[in-house]
């Protein structure tokens, strides 16, 4: 299959461009780090498939700058679906997007699953994802690193590894389905309970109405292609935590 990776350069597009080659697909990957801006650079492609990962992330970062989150994730995925209006785009969206009120990030996210309904399209809505090359601000990062500073002690988050996202993205690609769906574990961590099973000290505060309290994934819909998340959170940290 020839298939445009949109976000070729990012955390997940970096595994998801290495998984698909490997699984002979034909791949041709933009990303405004190789100096392909979406909001302007040529997509005279001729694909059979579009996953468009490009777009910015993070709930805090979205109340300082929330024009630019309007842009990279709303009005570039315009331009992208006119392009492409003949093709089936398979999207990035957020579990934040189930609570758009909260903060300009998921409200990008929630608006770009509106821009994307009258398309062939399939949006997913990913949970917390972890995994080797992940931004050092994620907390999974500071937790294999010992240098969480402060622990909303109220959250918990449904973790799922890149390797079972990538997974979720070629099981869904063969399939005719439409709409938005979520991708997780279906399990959810409480975050205090992560931290103190690994003994980590951390100032714990009360997280603000800006950010989910649990972005728990319903995986009925994946589990029906047979689909399921196989790494667990609390294996992964014991492997790979920095102890030293």
């Amino acid at each position: 299959m020839n298939i445009l990776l949109t976000g070729s350069d990012g955390f997940i597009g970096t595994h998801l461009h290495s998984h698909l080659k490997k699984l002979n697909h034909n791949i041709t990957g933009i990303d405004v780090k190789s100096g392909n801006d979406l909001m302007d650079c040529p997509l005279n492609y001729h694909v059979d498939l579009v996953i468009h990962l490009a777009g910015l992330s993070g709930v805090r970062k979205s109340l300082d700058n929330p024009t630019e989150y309007w842009k990279q994730n709303c009005i570039v995925s315009q331009r992208l679906f006119e392009n492409f209006k003949d093709t089936k785009i398979i999207y990035a969206s957020s579990s934040t997007a189930a609570e758009p009120w909260r903060n300009p990030y998921a409200m990008s996210k929630f608006s770009l699953e509106q821009i994307a309904e009258p398309y062939d399209s399939l949006g997913l809505r990913f949970t917390t994802v972890y995994g080797r090359g992940a931004p050092e601000t994620m907390l999974i990062p500071k937790i294999l690193n010992n240098n969480i500073e402060y622990l909303n002690t109220n959250h918990s988050r449904d973790f799922i590894h890149v390797e079972d996202v990538l997974d979720a993205i070629t099981t869904v690609m063969d399939t005719d389905l439409r709409g938005v769906i979520d991708v997780g574990t279906g399990q959810t961590n409480l975050l205090s309970e992560i931290v103190s099973r690994f003994q980590i000290e951390y100032t714990p505060v009360i997280g603000d109405e800006h950010e989910r309290e649990d972005n728990l994934a319903n995986t009925d819909v994946l589990q029906s292609y047979g689909w399921e998340a196989k790494t667990n959170i609390y294996d992964y940290i014991e492997e790979h935590r920095n102890v030293n």
